[in-house]
């Protein structure tokens, strides 16, 4: 059975609070459909969200009876667990169980394909097609992690539209499907921007963590393009150009010049063309985007005019507020290629300020005293750099207690800055001198509610 977006009318959607799921909830409900969720946690902005589009359930926790013959369709979402009450009593009832991205693909098999992978820069690279091709008033579908200036839901599913462009997520598709998301998409034009070992409670090693990578490469198909970041040492290892019948396509840095911390591309004419963001890691991003939009049929000039009104993707290096002497920034980085890239980057961009970085361990793998190592040199550039987690995340995780000297040693900086306790950590951050001084804020979390913009504005006076 094919699942296109308008043939499955009656949907329930297991985990429909997480990021991706509430919000393909609301698309579907956006087609018609007629859509329920259930789920034992919501937090904002999915609980307004969906309670906005009366999708929010009456009570959080799981009810079998809701799933029921009546159903075309059940969509479970990865926060779910294998032996979870309503997905039972689906595959008790012979329904038909999709994870999210066996539907997208589904839902997604007359269109081409355009899924971008990778370790880091993924999001930024798939919204920087999304406002190229939206610019130059394109059809398209999407199915994005992060929220996008200018898109109300960060999935489409359209009937009309050629294309879909898939942000390649590499994590486990479903509790009952440990394939990685991006095995599933089956895409024509696939990207990807760069191998760095992750998600150590799936992929224990950092072979097997690359090994995903390549069978994504190996599944382009005939005719298809592979778009690679042909400096990424990982990355080579699996994208040796060894099928005939698919164009394997290298890319770094584009071109640019720095000057009194902005940043302007260099095109083929010599042009410059200032953009909003910045860093190596950002330049490469733009070019994987120029090569996917130029498959695309968007000539350099186009793509040029459009990305002239890129702000970035939301909390990828996002301007929080700026003063006459300083900046402060908001990002996503947790993994440790990622860590460095961003430090750098600002070093790069404002050379003449103080830099206080301040990063904090939230996911499963940055607690993992496995896998802390990784971060070895990686926050070396920061004139001060931070650690902030909390303990409580470790026992939420089951992971052992990380005493704060483990963290010190691990990141193999003696003058690393450790803090357990939030308030502790806004203290030191508002104590500091903030003149000719830049602040740069990493996490996947929220410093549990750290207040940035009060923060902000003293950083900024």
């Amino acid at each position: 059975m094919t699942a296109t977006p308008s043939s499955l009318q009656r949907l329930h959607l297991i985990a429909v609070g997480g990021s991706i799921m509430h919000n393909l909830a609301l698309a579907l409900h956006q087609r018609g459909a007629q859509v329920t969720g259930s789920d034992d946690e919501i937090f904002e902005p999915a609980k307004s969200r969906l309670a906005t589009a009366g999708l929010l359930p009456v009570t959080e926790g799981w009810f079998p009876e809701k799933i029921t013959q009546d159903l075309d369709a059940v969509i479970v979402g990865m926060h779910a667990r294998p032996d979870n009450p309503e997905l039972l009593r689906a595959q008790e009832l012979g329904l038909r169980v999709y994870s999210f991205p066996e539907f997208i693909y589904e839902a997604s098999r007359n269109k081409q394909r355009v899924v971008i992978g990778g370790s880091h820069g993924k999001t930024s690279i798939t919204s920087l097609i999304l406002h190229v091709l939206r610019y130059h008033q394109r059809q398209f579908d999407y199915a994005v992690g992060a929220q996008l200036e200018g898109f109300e839901l960060m999935v489409q599913l359209t009937d009309d539209a050629p294309i879909i462009i898939i942000e390649g997520d590499e994590y486990l598709s479903s509790p009952i499907d440990r394939r990685p998301k991006f095995h599933l998409y089956q895409h024509h034009i696939g990207v990807i921007s760069g191998i760095s070992w992750d998600h150590i409670n799936v992929f224990p090693t950092e072979e097997i963590y690359r090994e995903q990578f390549k069978i994504f490469a190996e599944m382009t198909p005939k005719a298809g393009t592979l778009i690679y970041d042909q400096d990424d040492e990982q990355v080579q290892l699996v994208t040796v150009p060894s099928n005939p019948d698919v164009t394997y396509i290298g890319y770094g840095p584009h071109e640019h010049v720095i000057r009194e911390g902005k940043t302007f591309l260099i095109t083929k004419k010599d042009d410059e063309v200032p953009v909003k963001v910045f860093g190596e890691h950002n330049l490469r991003n733009i070019s994987a985007a120029k090569e996917v939009c130029k498959q695309l049929g968007i000539k350099g000039k186009d793509f040029y005019e459009a990305l002239g009104s890129f702000k970035g993707a939301a909390r990828r290096l996002e301007l929080v507020r700026e003063g006459e002497d300083s900046v402060v920034y908001k990002d996503f980085a947790h993994a440790p290629s990622k860590l460095k890239a961003t430090a750098t980057a600002f070093k790069k961009q404002y050379p003449k300020r103080k830099l206080v970085a301040c990063l904090e361990l939230h996911t499963f793998s940055s607690l993992n005293p496995a896998f802390l190592p990784q971060y070895a040199h990686t926050f070396d550039t920061p004139d001060v750099a931070v650690v902030y987690f909390n303990p409580h995340v470790l026992e939420h995780k089951r992971l052992p207690p990380l005493p704060p000297e483990a963290v010190q040693q691990a990141f193999q900086r003696p003058d690393l800055h450790v803090f357990t306790d939030s308030r502790q950590l806004a203290e030191f951050l508002h104590a500091q001198n903030w003149q000719n001084a830049n602040l740069l804020m990493m996490t996947s979390g929220t410093f549990d509610g750290l207040d940035l913009t009060q923060l902000a504005t003293e950083v900024t006076k």
